[in-house]
């Protein structure tokens, strides 16, 4: 029994060094090697040689419009800030049955930067530092897209997403029926992990790429693993969204479909980001 013991102790003091040791001497034992990255130690606005702009009405009937001005660079940070604001919709059409055009407003402001046609990776280690706001209504998230096909067969991974009190991790792929994906989600409360404490404070959520599996996290602590297998298109292609190229994306929205009213929220809001970095073997 001593001999038993005394093996769990050493196993325990093991896991404790690796967890205090230089995350990046880890992952150069793992094989990993820095292949992109972007600390935005620039001030001013995103490097346009790899990150671009989304614009106006996007997606999922959200409140925002995604403009250039809601994001820039300082203290070494990426700032995306959400404000309430009114904007002219220049595609306003009364009688539209269209979200994005029956508008004659938008209320609110964010910033939406994605690598699309700039950088795009297949498989890898992805991490990024950030901290988020939780106040209702808001939906930022960080995540990834296929370089071809239509959503949801190109598939999606949302390494960070969060909205209405928790975290979620979600890998997506295609169905029979258009525009209707298959999730293979987990969720983790803001509460279970810390509550304002740990809102306070920034964070690292990773994405583990392989040939076998996708697996995310959030400070170390696997949230899904998903086998590669298990991720084919279910819309009769036989297409795998995750055997191609993917382009990030950070992005604030609010409201929507899934982030939430917006009444009793305060603005500013800030999504703020250290660094992005990929590595790969």
């Amino acid at each position: 029994m001593t001999r038993i013991l005394f093996a769990f102790a050493l196993a325990g003091t093991v896991n404790v060094s690796a967890q205090k040791a230089d995350p990046e001497s880890i992952y150069t034992k793992e094989g990993y090697k820095l292949v992109w990255a972007d600390e935005f130690n620039n001030n001013g606005k995103p490097d346009t040689t790899s990150w671009t702009h989304e614009q106006g009405f996007v997606r999922n009937e959200e409140a925002q419009w995604y403009q250039g001005d809601n994001a820039w660079c300082e203290n070494g940070l990426l700032v995306i800030e959400g404000r309430k604001e009114t904007r002219p919709n220049p595609g306003f059409k009364k009688e539209s049955g269209d979200w994005r055009s029956n508008r004659e407003n938008a209320e609110y402001t964010s910033s939406s930067i994605k690598t699309a046609g700039k950088h795009s990776w297949q498989y890898g280690r992805f991490v990024m530092r950030g901290r988020i706001d939780v106040s209702p209504g808001l939906w930022p998230a960080w995540w990834t897209l296929g370089v071809s096909g239509e959503w949801p067969s190109d598939g999606e991974i949302d390494m960070m997403e969060y909205y209405r009190g928790k975290l979620l991790a979600n890998i997506a792929v295609g169905t029979s029926k258009k525009y209707q994906a298959e999730w293979h989600s987990n969720t983790k409360s803001i509460i279970e992990l810390g509550g304002p404490e740990w809102v306070s404070k920034f964070h690292i959520w990773r994405m583990d790429w392989t040939e076998k599996d996708i697996a995310l996290y959030i400070d170390d602590q696997l949230l899904i693993k998903v086998d590669m297998d298990s991720l084919y298109n279910k819309d009769g292609s036989n297409t795998h969204p995750f055997k191609q190229p993917h382009y990030m994306l950070l992005n604030l929205a609010m409201g929507g479909t899934n982030g939430g009213a917006l009444a009793n929220t305060k603005f500013p809001n800030r999504f703020e980001v250290d660094y992005v970095r990929v590595y790969q073997k």
